[in-house]
């Protein structure tokens, strides 16, 4: 691990503004899917899903993200923009949702986790902060533009690929692999100024486990850090991904352990991401997520390596 480099910045969103960097943000995770990798059913009906948000901001959420279509390994084929899930029927699992959060929380920031410029819309008039794109602009090419016209924050993550054909890819070196990231990253925020977003809106995701093979994460993990030389604050979401049942097969009789019994693992690989410079965790559990937080960020004071606002 090359960092304890955390850079104090400021992230815009469509009608304020958060300080990153000077210690972790733990974003909680709503998925309003009835097939999410996860918790998928769990909280599709809208009650449901938004007691489960004002729950998760009661434990200390700063932000929810929350997505009403999965995008679990094989959960796409061919057209992405044409799957299964039509933009309507994603919109109205999450505007119910996103309307319930805000009329009993109206200061909540939340992020529409969406590929699709007219979800992003919808979502960004019902009062959300941030539209968070998997494909890094990539899937839709309306995107950049609405997310211009708000001034919203964005979340643009690497994604190597369509989700039917990660089990596919061959694996990569670690040079390789890290290229790519950083290739592909540069590459939608390129995009991003095409269309006028400001830089300090963007924030980056390096995608971990999308379209990344089970041990090509733990070298996206280890040199995390270096995808800081793009300038922008850096979000890590590894909570409950498949890498980590992986890695804890043999403790389970060979099998890839449960999505239940990840949360240590998961809670090892957050205090590795923000050792290795996240200023976000995107997570499904936030308590245990913000204690760990809590005792990394102190570790990252102590080095006294925290870089001066940009």
């Amino acid at each position: 691990m090359t960092a304890l480099t955390r850079t104090l910045s400021h992230w815009k969103l469509h009608t304020r503004t958060l300080e990153l960097g000077r210690r972790t943000l733990v974003m909680g995770v709503v998925n309003i899917t009835p097939d999410s990798f996860s918790d998928g059913g769990l909280f599709l009906e809208p009650r449901a899903a938004v007691a489960h948000a004002l729950q998760l901001l009661d434990e200390g959420a700063e932000l929810l993200d929350l997505g009403a279509e999965s995008t679990r390994p094989g959960s796409r084929t061919g057209n992405v923009v044409d799957a299964a899930v039509s933009a309507d029927q994603e919109q109205a699992r999450l505007l119910p949702v996103i309307e319930g959060i805000l009329a009993a929380r109206p200061d909540a920031i939340l992020s529409a986790d969406t590929y699709r410029s007219a979800t992003a819309r919808a979502a960004l008039a019902a009062g959300v902060e941030i539209i968070n794109d998997v494909s890094g602009f990539c899937w839709d090419e309306s995107m950049p533009a609405v997310c211009a016209e708000s001034a919203c924050g964005v979340v643009l993550m690497n994604t190597r690929g369509r989700p039917d054909e990660w089990r596919e890819q061959e694996k990569l070196p670690a040079d390789a692999l890290m290229n790519l990231v950083r290739a592909g990253l540069a590459r939608s925020m390129e995009m991003a100024a095409r269309v006028g977003i400001q830089v300090e809106s963007i924030v980056l995701d390096p995608g971990y486990g999308f379209g990344k093979k089970f041990e090509e994460n733990y070298t996206l993990l280890a040199r995390q850090a270096e995808l800081l030389s793009l300038g922008r604050p850096l979000l890590a979401g590894v909570s409950r991904k498949s890498f980590l049942g992986h890695t804890l097969a043999p403790l389970y009789a060979g099998k890839q352990a449960p999505v239940g019994a990840r949360e240590t693992a998961g809670i090892a690989a957050l205090v590795a991401a923000i050792l290795d410079g996240a200023s976000i965790v995107r997570v499904h559990d936030v308590r245990p997520a913000i204690e760990a937080a809590r005792i990394t960020d102190e570790v990252i004071a102590a080095s006294g390596q925290d870089s001066a606002e940009r």
